[in-house]
Order: structure tokens, then sequence, then C-alpha cells
């Protein structure tokens, strides 16, 4: 018993070297500082000009992860003078097609964007409207990789008619979330008054970290 025991101490003092790094391999860890984003944030970004208004894009290892604020306004009414910060895919002298191609889509089809390498998460917090989501880009323009739309808010996209059997509808009201993939095309079809929306944009690099919207930049 005595034996047993002088052995385990021992073998115990033998691994006191190689415990101790251990822990201190752990203890001493780094780890990325959280950020704090404000409802008085949000609601300052919200005040400005535009559609589409990125907050901010942060590295989180990875992958960078985008958060922004967005605002449209009633599909009913004859549509505003841009403002500047609007959502597109960036006007090309020569735009490049994507998505399929064939005869021109029938009036009334909804119109969205996909993007190549960006989800997105939505949650609407002011406002209601019909969302539509799926199938695919009809006769679709490609962004402009040079355009600031598609280095600070979308990454490469694709826009244009949305049309497949796959194609859904759905009314998004406050509390809502919606979660789309990458490449899935989506739009909004019908919007009474207005819906504004947080979104949350994780990518692999597609878009640039370090921005702050400069509303709340400090």
């Amino acid at each position: 018993m005595r034996e047993s025991l002088c052995r385990g101490l021992v073998v115990a003092i033998a691994l006191l070297p190689f415990i101790g790094v251990a822990g201190l391999a752990q203890s001493g860890s780094s780890s990325k500082p959280a950020t704090y984003i404000t409802k008085e944030d949000v609601d300052a970004v919200n005040k400005t000009p535009g559609v589409d208004r990125t907050i901010a894009v942060l590295d989180i290892g990875h992958e960078n992860f985008a958060v922004g604020v967005i605002h449209r306004e009633s599909t009913r009414k004859p549509p505003a003078a841009a403002a500047g910060g609007g959502r597109g895919v960036g006007q090309q002298a020569t735009p490049e097609p994507c998505g399929m191609s064939g005869p021109p889509a029938p009036p009334g089809t909804p119109s969205g964007i996909a993007h190549d390498l960006q989800t997105e998460g939505y949650l609407i917090i002011s406002g209601a409207g019909e969302m539509v989501t799926g199938g695919h880009i009809h006769n679709g323009r490609k962004s402009d990789p040079k355009a600031a739309v598609t280095t600070t808010l979308n990454g490469p996209s694709c826009s244009g008619a949305m049309m497949g059997s796959d194609v859904v509808r759905r009314q998004a009201r406050v509390g809502d979330i919606i979660i789309i993939p990458a490449g899935t095309p989506h739009g909004w079809s019908d919007i009474p008054d207005h819906v504004d929306y947080l979104s949350f944009r994780p990518s692999q690099r597609a878009l640039t970290a370090g921005y702050v919207h400069p509303s709340i930049k400090k």
C-alpha cells in the first residue's frame, strides 16, 4: 500500500510541469472583446438618410460579422428620390448578366437580390410587409465589384426578377425573424406603410471589418 502510494506521488510530481503549462495556457488564452451596440446607436443610424445602413462590421475570428438597420418605404407610393446609402447591386456602365436567362418576366413578377457569399438574418423592429424569398433570379445583373454598396453592404450579388415554383410569399411583422442563406433570392413585394429591420450578416470576409457608421463613430 505504502509502495503504491509512493509510486503514485512520484508520477504526480513528474506530471506537475505539464499540468502547470496546460493550466497557464488555458488561463492565459486571449479572446476577442465583445461589442455592445445600444438602442440609441441603432436609432441614431436609422435617422440617417438611405435604405440600408451598416452600423458596424466586425472581425470575429473565423469570419466577419456585419450589423445594420434597414428602412423601406411603402411600395404603394411613388418612389422618392434616392438619398444616398440605398441598397442595390451597384450600377455598372455595362452590367454583367447573371441568374437564368429567358423571355422577359411577366408583369407583376417580384424582384429581388441574391448574395453570393453572405447569409442574412432580419429582425423586424417596426412596420410590416410581404416578403418574397426563394426561386431564382431571372435575367439578372451582377453587382459592380467596385461599388460602395457591394463592398460595405452586400458583397457580390445578383438582382432581377424572382421566378420559380419554390418562390414563397410571407407576411413579416414586428418581432419576426427571417434567415436568408447565401444564394437565396429575396425582396419585398408589398409594404403598406414602411418596414424597419435589423440585419445580421456573417460572411467569409465578404465585407471589410472595421467599418463603423459615421453617426456613431467615436
